[in-house]
């Protein structure tokens, strides 16, 4: 395999129209680098084996937490521990980079309407 760059404005312009949409660009060892992009109030979930890390490219993710609240702007970033309880949620819309081992559930140990089953390559 020959390494090639990703250019990230390329692969977001190419994710589903709406307020969520996730979309994988890359692999490595057994981790899986995803672009997301969202807007709105997501469910609280926790991921029970395994950390997972979100790099804001664009815009707030307001992280919350069950004992506080994390405001992370592009530019930064925020490594949730396994097993913590977490809820993101965006007023205007936030892009992401997710990384998490490969075929970790979006909404971890809850199934809801925002779960994807299948995250697809951009």
């Amino acid at each position: 395999m020959n390494p090639e760059k990703i250019n990230l404005s390329e692969k977001f312009g190419k994710l589903p129209v709406g307020d969520y949409s996730v979309g994988l660009i890359a692999k490595m060892n057994n981790y899986e680098f995803k672009i997301v992009k969202f807007k709105g109030d997501f469910v609280w979930h926790s991921h029970p084996d395994t950390d997972e890390t979100f790099i804001i490219i664009e815009g707030t993710l307001v992280m919350n937490f069950r004992n506080k609240v994390e405001k992370i702007n592009a530019g930064e970033m925020i490594v949730i521990p396994k097993g913590v309880e977490h809820k993101p949620f965006s007023e205007n819309g936030y892009k992401a980079i997710l990384i998490e081992p490969e075929g970790v559930p979006n909404t971890g140990n809850v199934q809801s309407e925002v779960t994807i089953e299948k995250i697809e390559w951009v």
